[in-house]
Order: structure tokens, then sequence, then C-alpha cells
């Protein structure tokens, strides 16, 4: 990839984002067949629903500061390395916010059977982001994104180390 070059606006994203909501809708549809009733867990149907439900809506939101509010599209198209706004909280906010919302429908589901999902969300967010995207920026941004690297998250948004936290503001 040459300096004036750019990533791709979509990347790998809609290959992550359409597996892990394959998983998720496959999760739902196969979680009332026999196979699966002795995960039910029908006695902690309240607490899973209330915590679904606030990790969808933290997806939702993440993706609407990290597409709408930081803007990436720009970052990528003036072929700028985008480290403020959600990009100082994670790495990959909307893999991370689709992450985080499937992960919430998992719970809704409220079947132990799929709750090794949302592990299986994250390594594969990982070695996705390790063997495609990390290495374009690398090779495009250097020492600037190596740095990046060492203050903020891959996959799960955190509160930035400190001498990232001014940048948070969009």
């Amino acid at each position: 990839m040459k300096k004036q070059d750019h990533l791709p606006i979509y990347g790998v994203g809609p290959l992550y984002v359409y597996v892990i909501a394959a998983l998720t809708l496959a999760a739902f549809f196969l979680r009332k067949l026999p196979v699966f009733s002795s995960g039910q867990m029908k006695e902690m149907r309240t607490p899973l629903l209330v915590l679904g439900i606030l990790l969808i809506l933290s997806g939702i939101a993440l993706w609407i500061y990290a597409v709408l509010i930081s803007k990436i599209d720009d970052g990528i198209k003036e072929n700028r390395l985008v480290t403020t706004g959600a990009y100082a909280l994670v790495r990959n906010p909307i893999y991370s916010a689709a992450m985080i919302a499937c992960t919430g429908a998992i719970l809704l589901i409220g079947n132990a059977w799929f709750f090794p999902l949302p592990l299986f969300y994250w390594l594969f967010m990982t070695v996705l982001m390790k063997a495609t995207e990390e290495k374009w920026l690398k090779k495009l941004y250097g020492s600037e994104y190596e740095d990046y690297c060492q203050r903020v998250n891959r996959c799960w948004p955190w509160r930035p180390k400190e001498e990232n936290r001014g940048k948070i503001s969009h």
C-alpha cells in the first residue's frame, strides 16, 4: 500500500458483522429446539433481559458515536489515522459495536448453550483484525499506529490511558 493510498471504506467489517449476526440469528432460531432445552435459564430471565437490552443499546450508541459523530469515512478518505472520539475508546468501535449488540442479543435469548458465542465473536475479531486491518494500518501509519495501539484496546471500549484522555472530544 502506497502512502497516498488509503484503506478501503468498509475493510473486512462487513465479513465480521455478517458472520456474528448470522451466528446470533441462528442461536435465536435454534434456542427452542429440544437439544438445547437444558440451556434455558428461565430463573435468570429478568437480569439477562436487562443486561441484554443495555448491551444492545450500548452497541447502537457506540456505532453512532463511531460512524456519525467521529466520522470515520472522512478520516479514511483524507488518509489520516482517526484516534479521537470513539476511536480514543477502542480501536475498532464499529466492529466492537456489532460484537456488543450481538452479545446483548445472546443474553436476551437466555440459553446457556449460546453463551460461548461472545467469546468466539471476540476471538474472531482479534484474529481478523491482526491478519488484515492492523497490518494495513501499521504499514500505512507506522509508529503513529503502533503508539495508538499501546494506548487503546482493540475490541472492548475502555477509559483511555492518561495521555489519550484529552482526545475523546470530537
